[in-house]
C-alpha cells in the first residue's frame, strides 16, 4: 500500500530523532485525531504520537508533561519533538494500563492507592503545580458542561425537547448548588483521571509506580474532581471498601482542615461529572452512531443518585426529581 503524506513526514521525524532503524507498529488511535505508534529495535523502545494540525496540538502535552515530571510524577519523558507537524517521540512506558492490570487480577487496593497518592502530591504541591495561563474549571465552566443532561439525555428519554424554561431552571438549580461549594484552593486538575488513562509501573518507587496518559486538557478547579474521576469511575463498578479508603486517604495525607467541607465539594463535582456523562453518553448514541457506551449509564446513574442525597445539592435533586423521576432513567438498561 502506498504511504501517505502523513506517513511519510512520520518517517521523516522517525529518521530525524535517530530511530530509522526501529520497526513501527500501531499502537492506538484515541477519541481525537492523534494515533501512536511503537517503535522497536534490540532492547529499547518508544513511542510516537501523530498529531495533525490543525486538529490538534502538542504543545500542551508537552508542558504539562514536562512540568508534571518536575513534580515528582511519571508522565512519559518527551525525546524528540516536531511541534509544527504534529509529532512527538515518547518514553514508552508499556501496556500495563489500570485497566489491563485490574481485569487480569492485580491488586486494586495498591493501584488505587498510589492513584490516590499522585493526586495527594499535586494538591502538597500547591501553587508550584499550577502554571500560568491554566483555564479553570469552575462555575460557568462546569455548568456548560453539564448542560448534556437537559441538551441530550432528557430529550432522548421524554421524546421532546426540553422546553427553554426548563432548562432555565436547570442552569438556576447548578448556581444554587455551586454558591453553597465551600472555598478551597484550587488545584492541577489533569482532567481524565482513571483506568485507561493511568499505567502501572511497579519497578518505580511511590507515586511514580503510576503512570499518567492523557493529560494535555489540564485545567485548575477544586481538588475533589480527579479523584471523583479516579473512584466513581463511569465503566468500572469501584468498590464500596476501596472509594472510602481512597476519599479518607487522600483527606488524611493532604491534612484539609475541612474535612466536610472538601466532602461537600466531592459531591458537587461527582454530579456535575455524571450529569455530564450521563448526557455525553446519549449524545454519542443519537449523534454520533456509538451505543457501546449505553451499558455503563446504569452505572453512572447510581452514582449520580448517590451524589445527590447531599444536602447542597437540593436544588438539583429537586429538578432531576421533576423532570427525570426513576422510570425515565432505565435507557441503557437491557
Amino acid at each position: 500500500m502506498a504511504k501517505s503524506e502523513r506517513d511519510l513526514r512520520r518517517a521523516e521525524f522517525v529518521r530525524g530523532a535517530g530511530w530509522a532503524d526501529a520497526g513501527e507498529r500501531l499502537l492506538a488511535g484515541d477519541a481525537s485525531f492523534r494515533k501512536y505508534f511503537r517503535l522497536s529495535r534490540p532492547r529499547e523502545s518508544a513511542v510516537v504520537m501523530d498529531a495533525p494540525p490543525p486538529q490538534e496540538d502538542v504543545r500542551p502535552f508537552v508542558r504539562i508533561g514536562r512540568h508534571l515530571i518536575a513534580l515528582g510524577l511519571s508522565a512519559p519523558q518527551i525525546l524528540a519533538e516536531d511541534a509544527e507537524h504534529g509529532f512527538l517521540l515518547l518514553e514508552d512506558l508499556g501496556d500495563d494500563t489500570y485497566a489491563r492490570v485490574l481485569a487480569s487480577g492485580g491488586d486494586e487496593g495498591e493501584l488505587y492507592t498510589r492513584a490516590t497518592d499522585v493526586l495527594v502530591q499535586l494538591y502538597r504541591a500547591g501553587d508550584r503545580a499550577l502554571l500560568p495561563g491554566l483555564g479553570a474549571y469552575a462555575g460557568d465552566a462546569l455548568i456548560e458542561a453539564a448542560m448534556l443532561l437537559p441538551e441530550w439525555y432528557l430529550p432522548a428519554a421524554t421524546g421532546k425537547p426540553t422546553p427553554p424554561e426548563e432548562t432555565a431552571g436547570y442552569i438556576a438549580a447548578w448556581k444554587e448548588c455551586l454558591a453553597a461549594l465551600p472555598s478551597t484552593p484550587d488545584a492541577l486538575l489533569l482532567r481524565d483521571y482513571h483506568k485507561d488513562n493511568l499505567l502501572w509501573l511497579p519497578a518505580r518507587p511511590g507515586v511514580k509506580a503510576c503512570g499518567l496518559l492523557d493529560f494535555q486538557d489540564a485545567q485548575r478547579g477544586h481538588p475533589s474532581y480527579d479523584l471523583v474521576s479516579l473512584i466513581e469511575d463511569a465503566r468500572r463498578d469501584v468498590p464500596p471498601a476501596v472509594h472510602a479508603a481512597c476519599l479518607a486517604r487522600y483527606i488524611g495525607e493532604t491534612g484539609l482542615a475541612d474535612a466536610a467541607g472538601f466532602r461537600t465539594g466531592f459531591a458537587l463535582m461527582a454530579a456535575q461529572r455524571h450529569a455530564r456523562i450521563i448526557g455525553l453518553f446519549v449524545r454519542l448514541l443519537k449523534r454520533d452512531g456509538k451505543p457501546d457506551y449505553l451499558p455503563h449509564l446504569p452505572r453512572v446513574w447510581r452514582m449520580f443518585e448517590s451524589a445527590l442525597q447531599h444536602e447542597a445539592l437540593a436544588p438539583l435533586r429537586l429538578w432531576v426529581d421533576r423532570l427525570l423521576p426513576p422510570p425515565r432513567r432505565r435507557i441503557g438498561e437491557s
